[in-house]
């Protein structure tokens, strides 16, 4: 909450530096998902292997590197890791230093990643060059996240929605630089290195956005004055920022309206002679409470990890080769995912069902099972295993469709329902139990991603 002697932030300056600072650090993720079709052509073996970089999806047998399914769980693996460590690096690593050396080290791996663009190579050292960026990269986008949301613990939440919302345009953003790029009319290898310089530039924007952040009074006011009790606010914003999005979408007016309002009728349903305990509160205990909620979030996101992207960007359009099929899969797997993810999280700002008392959630989680045989059915060419039983492309977008919305409502509503689960003094730890269980379903999904690619 805002102090009452603090200064105005000018022409919104913080507020727009903490936007795109939120844009950066999903951007890496985003950016290496939506070029697997870059990847996979570089991992073919021609010998002019960035002739046809972005013209078709290379997912067939000869895809022996299996690289949707790696490029899927080493990102989410540092992810799992640096929730266990956070809590060391940030005693031992001041906050500036985490910050801007996460960011130019993450610079530093695109501009690799760029220039690999220009470099011919074999396939193999290729793979391995690529497979220790994406670790890497993603490594010190846990450090940077997790250290901006630190940060955000000491300012008003209405930057915290600000840096949510960069967070949740940034696979729109992706997806929409790989059209223009395979839409530019240039040739393929100057199409994906404009493509990689992308991200280059928005880590270049959120580097000048930090360092000017010392420099406006209204977040020197902030930053300056940081309590003691700097991880404890940390953890209380990641319970605050997880009740809104994985991916960033931000808490409208009327979700945080809707919130408080539960959150009253839950203080006023405790009981009366359970006392409102001080101190620190029993991290069993709250698993106790939290447990179901926990479970269903840890299935979510396993069931999208396991098929988005390993499976679902193997799916190409079955009409005739043309302009449709050559922008298929960008636009029906990666875009329509983002958007409809993106309009799933908002849904619980008007309401949230089912309740945390409910069975109902855990029905609805397990049936989104269902769209693993889905996509792996739909048109995959050149399988050995199973038959595809739906070829039309109209089969995939709505899969699709309902995949994604289920995705965001999902992974939102338990969000929001894993703070009312438990007594005020208690959501500093349900939201830190909840991150934990949040990067083990994206571990979960990749590692189950390979028997999926398998039984294809």
């Amino acid at each position: 909450m805002a102090r009452g002697d603090a200064p105005r932030d000018s022409y919104h300056l913080v507020g727009i530096s903490f936007f795109i600072l939120g844009l950066g650090t999903l951007l890496p993720w985003n950016f290496f998902i939506t070029a697997i079709p870059y990847f996979q052509a570089r991992l073919v073996g021609a010998s002019n292997s960035t002739t046809r970089i972005l013209s078709t999806n290379h997912t067939g047998p000869e895809d022996a590197f299996n690289f949707n399914n790696w490029v899927t769980l080493l990102s989410q693996l540092p992810l799992l890791l640096f929730t266990l460590l956070n809590s060391f690096l940030y005693q031992c690593i001041p906050e500036t230093v985490r910050i801007l050396g996460s960011l130019l080290a993450i610079l530093l791996l695109f501009a690799l990643t760029a220039a690999l663009v220009k470099v011919d190579m074999s396939p193999g050292p290729f793979f391995s060059i690529t497979m220790a960026s994406v670790c890497f990269i993603n490594s010190f986008s846990a450090v940077l996240q997790g250290s901006l949301f630190g940060q955000l613990g000491t300012m008003p939440s209405t930057y915290s929605t600000l840096f949510l919302s960069g967070q949740g345009l940034a696979g729109i953003f992706a997806a929409l630089a790989m059209l223009l790029s395979m839409a530019s009319g240039v040739d393929a290898q100057t199409s994906a290195l404009g493509y990689f310089i992308t991200p280059c530039v928005g880590i270049l924007m959120s580097i000048m956005c930090y360092l000017s952040l010392p420099h406006l009074k209204f977040a020197r006011y902030y930053l300056a004055n940081k309590p003691s009790q700097a991880q404890a606010q940390e953890l209380e914003t990641k319970a605050e920022l997880l009740q809104s999005d994985e991916n960033g979408i931000p808490n409208s007016p009327q979700k945080v309206a809707l919130t408080l309002d539960l959150d009253l009728e839950k203080e006023l349903e405790s009981e009366p002679d359970e006392p409102q305990k001080s101190g620190k509160p029993s991290v069993f205990v709250v698993f106790q409470k939290i447990w179901l909620t926990a479970l269903c979030l840890v299935l979510v996101f396993t069931v999208t990890l396991s098929v988005f992207p390993a499976i679902t960007a193997m799916v190409t359009s079955s009409t005739s080769p043309g302009k449709w099929s050559q922008f298929f899969n960008p636009i029906c797997c990666f875009l329509l995912f983002n958007i409809m993810d993106w309009l799933g999280r908002s849904l619980t700002s008007y309401f949230l069902w089912p309740d945390e008392d409910s069975r109902l959630l855990p029905l609805l989680v397990c049936l989104r099972f269902l769209f693993v045989p889905l996509f792996m059915l739909c048109h995959v060419p050149q399988r050995s295993r199973l038959p595809t039983l739906f070829p039309q492309d109209a089969y995939f977008i709505t899969f699709m469709l309902l995949f994604a919305i289920s995705n965001g409502y999902l992974v939102s509503l338990t969000m929001c329902l894993a703070p009312r689960q438990v007594l005020p003094h208690e959501r500093e730890v349900a939201g830190a139990l909840m991150t934990f269980f949040l990067a083990l379903g994206l571990s979960c999904g990749a590692s189950l991603s390979f028997l999926f690619k398998a039984l294809l």
